[in-house]
């Protein structure tokens, strides 16, 4: 039976709903937080920065993923810099192309070089995370985000992705690979299984977690309650007629 007590990948929380983020930084589960300016824009937040420093302030102690949203190599080392200074424990999301697919590999290396814990984001193939680890400084700590929810939408597997960015990685002793855009709470045991060292997932997610392990014969009936009280709420009706009158 799986158990949340077995797991040794790291589970971060995704999102940008402040008091989500708070909620789940009282569950010791949780190492750390990550988030985007999609997650930002959906959430309704006006302001990054001041987000983005009320969060670090809030949490001072796991680390928090910050995301450049500058398109050209110079922008996006202006603000990553500029986010790096924000907190001792702000890793800074760098995507791995930018929008007309020139890899960001150079960059990356001065930013790695530099003393900034990056995590490189928007990776989904395996050659990407290849040319990432090349560029990265092998001292510097670092994160490498694969998005296996992505890569699943189009019908691959994403385990076996993940088991070779790992063999990959071995070069790199201070990265850690990270199981991106999770689709349900069954890929956090994937992403455990495959040895993967982080997975960040959404609150909605991380609520099913008190799931695990739960008795499916249960399970079944409660869903069946669902289905009958829901019948009943709503008041539906099916006209029926008995065997002999419908002869």
């Amino acid at each position: 039976m799986a158990s949340t007590e077995s797991l040794k990948v790291k589970l971060f929380c995704d999102g940008a709903d402040f008091a989500s983020i708070m909620a789940l930084y009282a569950d010791p589960r949780i190492k750390g937080f990550t988030t985007n300016p999609t997650l930002m824009r959906k959430a309704g937040i006006p302001d990054y920065e001041a987000f983005a420093r009320r969060v670090l302030r809030a949490i001072p102690d796991r680390p928090v993923s910050l995301e450049v949203f500058a398109d050209d190599p110079d922008g996006m080392e202006q603000q990553a810099l500029a986010l790096a200074s924000w907190g001792r424990n702000v890793n800074v999301k760098i995507p791995v192309t930018n929008e007309n697919g020139e890899f960001m590999g150079d960059l990356i290396h001065r930013l790695s070089s530099a003393g900034v814990t990056v995590n490189v984001t928007a990776i989904l193939t395996v050659e990407q995370v290849q040319r990432v680890a090349e560029a990265l400084d092998p001292s510097a700590p670092a994160i490498v985000s694969v998005f296996a929810g992505r890569i699943a939408d189009t019908g691959v597997d994403p385990v076996p992705v993940m088991i070779e960015a790992l063999k990959i990685l071995r070069s790199r002793p201070r990265v850690e690979l990270l199981w991106a855009s999770p689709r349900e709470v069954l890929n956090i045991f994937q992403a455990d299984r495959a040895g993967c060292h982080i997975i960040t997932v959404p609150p909605d997610i991380l609520q099913k977690l008190n799931l695990v392990g739960k008795n499916l014969t249960a399970y079944s009936r409660e869903t069946v309650r669902m289905f009958h009280n829901d019948a009943r709420a709503a008041a539906y009706r099916i006209e029926t007629r008995t065997l002999a009158a419908a002869q």
